[in-house]
C-alpha cells in the first residue's frame, strides 16, 4: 500500500533566503539530492515539502538545525551540513575562534580588535552598566552593537533597544521630513550599519516589525522600565545631566547599559553642559558600574583619523 503524501509550507521570511541558498542555489540543489524520497520546492520565501509524513519529519528536524546553525555563524555550506546530517556539527569548520562575538552576514567575524574594546567585552561579562568613552573611530558604538547582537543571539535577553539625543549640528527633529522614524535615521546610521553588518536583512526587518530591536530617541525612555533588555546609549556627550539621571535609572531587571560617548565633539546649545563627564566621575568605584576609556590607540578607520585626531589634539594645546 503507498504511502499518503503529505505537504508541508516552511517560511524562510526571517532569514536573508537568497544568501542562505548560496551562489546559483547551490545549497538549495545539495539539500535536494540528500532528500531523494522528497519532492522540495523553493518559491521565494516559502519552502514547499512533499512526501511521506515520516521524510518530512525527518527533513523538518534537520532544516531547523541548518536554519539555526545559519543564524548562529551567519553562514553555512556542504560541509556544515553534512555535519548536521551526523549529529556533529557544533561550529563552522572553517574558524572556531572564542574571541569572536557575533558570526555576521557572509561569514563576517566580528570580535573586539583592540585592547580596549577587549576591556569592554570583558567588563560586560561581569558589569551591567559600561560606560565607553573615547574619540571618533575607536569602535566603541560598534563594539557595543556586537555585544548586544550577541546577548540576543545567546537568548540571554529578549529585546535590544537603541537610543541616542536627537542633537545635531543646528538641526531639529521638528523640521526634518517625514514619520518619526525618518526623522531619527540620519541620527542612527552608525547604529543601522552595525546591525546590518551582523544580522540577515529579513531578520533584521522582523526584528524591526516585532520590536525586538527597538529604536528610539533618548527623550522616550522618560517613564519606562526596561527589563530583559540590552540598552545602548550612543553619543551620550549630548544629554544632559538630567537627561543622563532619568535614563540610567531606566534599567530594569536583567538589563544590561552601555552608555558611549566623545566628550571632544558635543553638539549641545553653548548654554547646555554635557552631562557625560559628571555621570562618569559620580559613577566611578560603584560596584557593577565599569568605565572603560578608548583613545586613539583603538582607532581602526582609516589612518588619516589618528592623525586628524592628533591634529586637533596639538592645536587644543597651543
Amino acid at each position: 500500500m503507498k504511502a499518503e503524501l503529505l505537504e508541508k509550507i516552511i517560511s524562510l521570511e526571517d532569514i536573508d533566503f537568497s544568501h542562505f541558498w548560496g551562489t546559483n542555489n547551490k545549497i538549495f540543489e545539495f539539500v535536494k539530492i540528500l532528500f531523494p524520497k522528497l519532492k522540495i520546492v523553493a518559491r521565494g520565501e516559502m519552502l514547499k515539502i512533499i512526501g511521506a509524513e515520516e521524510d518530512i519529519n525527518f527533513f523538518q528536524d534537520k532544516f531547523n538545525s541548518m536554519l539555526f546553525f545559519y543564524e548562529k555563524f551567519g553562514r553555512i555550506d556542504e560541509k556544515d551540513i553534512m555535519q548536521i546530517m551526523d549529529n556533529t556539527a557544533e561550529s563552522p569548520a572553517s574558524e572556531v575562534s572564542g574571541d569572536t562575538l557575533v558570526h555576521g552576514r557572509n561569514g563576517l567575524l566580528i570580535k573586539a580588535r583592540t585592547p580596549n574594546q577587549q576591556l569592554m567585552v570583558k567588563a560586560c561579562d561581569t558589569n551591567d552598566l559600561i560606560f565607553a568613552i573615547g574619540p571618533a573611530g575607536t569602535g566603541k558604538t560598534y563594539t557595543a552593537v556586537a555585544l548586544a547582537v550577541r546577548a540576543l543571539k545567546n537568548k540571554e535577553i529578549k529585546r535590544i533597544i537603541l537610543t541616542r539625543p536627537a542633537v545635531e549640528a543646528g538641526e531639529n527633529l521638528g523640521f526634518l521630513p517625514g514619520d518619526l522614524r525618518d526623522k531619527l535615521d540620519p541620527y542612527l546610521q552608525p547604529l543601522y550599519d552595525a546591525l546590518r553588518d551582523m544580522i540577515p536583512q529579513q531578520k533584521l526587518l522582523s526584528y524591526w516589525e516585532d520590536n525586538t530591536i527597538e529604536i528610539a530617541p533618548l527623550a522616550f525612555m522618560r517613564g519606562r522600565t526596561l527589563d530583559n533588555a540590552f540598552v545602548i546609549l550612543d553619543e551620550a556627550q549630548n544629554a544632559t545631566s538630567s537627561q543622563l539621571k532619568m535614563f540610567l535609572t531606566r534599567m530594569g531587571r536583567n538589563a544590561k547599559f552601555i552608555v558611549t560617548g566623545d566628550i571632544t565633539q558635543v553638539d549641545l546649545p553653548k548654554n547646555q553642559k554635557s552631562g557625560l563627564p559628571q555621570a562618569v566621575e559620580i559613577l566611578k568605584g560603584i560596584d557593577g558600574i565599569s568605565i572603560i576609556q578608548l583613545n586613539k590607540s583603538d582607532v581602526i578607520r582609516h589612518k588619516l583619523v589618528t592623525k586628524i585626531i592628533n591634529a586637533y589634539e596639538n592645536n587644543n594645546n597651543d
